[in-house]
C-alpha cells in the first residue's frame, strides 16, 4: 500500500497532471460563459428570426410530463460554439508556432569558418595563417 501511495504521489505531482487540472477548471468556467452566450444572446436572436425560443420547446407526453427538446437543442448549440472556439484557438496557436519555427529556420547561422584559398582546408574566420599549409591569408 505504501508503494502504491508513493506512485500516486509521483503521478499527481507531475506537471502535466496539474496542467490538466487547471484546464478542467478553466473549461468549467468557460462552459458557464458559453451557456450564458447561448441562452441570453443567441437564443433570443434566433427567436426573433424563427419565432421560436428553444428553451421552451417541449414534446408533451401524458399529463404534465414532457421531453425538453429545447434544452437538448441548447446543449447542441453550446457544444458547437465551444468546439468552434477551441478549434479557432488551437488553429491560431498552431499557426503562431509554425511561424516561429519558420522564422528560426530562415535565419541562417553566421559562418564561423572559411576556406583556405591555397589548400582548400577549412579554417577559422579570424585566422591570418592557414594551420594546414602555413600560407599567409589576407
Amino acid at each position: 500500500m505504501k508503494k502504491f501511495m508513493e506512485e500516486f504521489k509521483a503521478f499527481i505531482s507531475r506537471g502535466n497532471v496539474m496542467d490538466m487540472a487547471v484546464g478542467v477548471i478553466i473549461g468549467g468556467a468557460f462552459t458557464a460563459i458559453v451557456n450564458s452566450l447561448v441562452e441570453d444572446i443567441i437564443n433570443p436572436i434566433l427567436g426573433v428570426f424563427g419565432g421560436v425560443d428553444f428553451s421552451n420547446v417541449k414534446i408533451p407526453l401524458r399529463g404534465d410530463a414532457a421531453i425538453g427538446i429545447g434544452s437538448f437543442i441548447n446543449a447542441i448549440i453550446n457544444f458547437l460554439i465551444m468546439a468552434f472556439v477551441i478549434f479557432s484557438i488551437v488553429k491560431a496557436l498552431n499557426k503562431a508556432a509554425e511561424a516561429a519555427k519558420k522564422n528560426k529556420e530562415e535565419e541562417p547561422a553566421a559562418p564561423t569558418t572559411k576556406m583556405c584559398p591555397y589548400c582548400k582546408s577549412e579554417i577559422a574566420l579570424e585566422a591570418t595563417r592557414c594551420p594546414h599549409c602555413t600560407s599567409e591569408l589576407k
